[in-house]
């Protein structure tokens, strides 16, 4: 049973597994009419959602000042409010968007706008300080990622975060954001049985940092659903990153791959969205997968893997044989 690990060098625990909130913020839009969210929420069962994690023992709930356009923020600081104790919230800045049209603008990198975004988010979230405030920016170049070090550090003296991170899959951008910022915990980056990242554990492995895991069930794909998504739903129209739909519906190759590794993910009567979710906690004591949830019935499903021990070593040395091909590529 694997029930919280520690937030890096923060010491802040938090549950072994968190709330991912991506998807109940609802429509997002970008240039050309490009999808930026998961398509329409009921609000209700959000809220209900949320209570049902709390009460299932996850205490860490991962949001981000764009994710519906702050919609998201609004709703999980609607959930928390009278048990704003019982979470740790990390949430994101860096992305411009516009509350009223619901559209994505761009990026802003300054340490003005760090400072702006964070107050913003801490008014949807009915809350005075976040637990962990994040760039969200992946491939911002490190230099600039290194001039809002000063700002972070400032914001953790006011008290209004505790800690901060990066959202980057980059492994070099990681270790220079990891040396420069003392009170730097986490690195979030996409992680799951089908896309391990080695070269951002091992940073944080040096740095003390925990692993937050975007993607680890890989947009739903290692859920084993296999039904078309609607045209306002990032899948319906895959940004370039997006590997593992095509059209609104799972990439044959990729849906292949979750073929090849079902048997060892469920040989002990798991789920397959449990059993990947207990590869990642076998992967590495300092992982911390986020699944999305959108549903009282996902909570019950992927929160029940808190109840379970990690993927088994037998089963883990399985998967890896199966997918052999792919930790080999660069």
């Amino acid at each position: 049973m694997t029930t919280t690990r520690t937030l890096g060098r923060s010491g802040i625990e938090v549950s072994a597994i968190g709330m991912g909130c991506w998807a109940i913020g609802g429509p997002l839009w970008g240039d050309g009419g490009q999808p930026f969210g998961w398509g329409e929420v009921d609000d209700d069962e959000s809220i209900r959602t949320i209570h049902r994690a709390l009460d299932l023992g996850v205490t860490l709930f991962d949001t981000a000042s764009n994710y519906g356009a702050g919609h998201s923020e609004r709703i999980l600081g609607r959930a928390l409010a009278g048990r704003r104790s019982e979470a740790v919230i990390a949430t994101k800045f860096g992305n411009v968007s516009d509350e009223d049209t619901r559209r994505w603008l761009g990026t802003d990198a300054s340490g003005t706008f760090a400072v702006r975004s964070l107050e913003d988010s801490l008014r949807r979230l009915g809350t005075d300080h976040v637990d962990l405030y994040q760039l969200h920016i992946n491939e911002l170049p490190v230099s600039a990622a290194l001039d809002l070090v000063d700002t972070l550090e400032g914001l953790v003296d006011q008290g209004k975060i505790r800690a901060y991170g990066w959202s980057t899959d980059n492994a070099a951008s990681a270790e220079a954001f990891a040396a420069a910022g003392a009170h730097c915990a986490a690195i979030q980056h996409d992680e799951s049985v089908l896309s391990d990242n080695a070269a951002v554990l091992a940073v944080c492995d040096r740095h003390d940092l925990a692993s937050l895991n975007r993607g680890p069930l890989a947009m739903g794909l290692l859920t084993g659903s296999t039904r078309a998504v609607g045209a306002d739903d990032v899948r319906g129209r895959a940004p370039e990153w997006l590997r593992w739909y095509t059209d609104g519906r799972p990439t044959p190759e990729w849906a292949a791959r979750v073929e090849q590794v079902r048997a060892a993910l469920t040989a002990d009567g798991r789920t397959l969205a449990q059993g990947a979710l207990g590869w990642l906690l076998a992967r590495s004591p300092r992982t911390v997968p986020i699944p999305g949830l959108r549903t009282v019935a996902q909570a019950n499903e992927n929160l029940a893997t808190l109840n379970l021990s990690p993927l088994p070593p037998d089963a883990y040395q399985k998967v890896e044989k199966f997918l052999a091909d792919l930790r080999a590529t660069p």
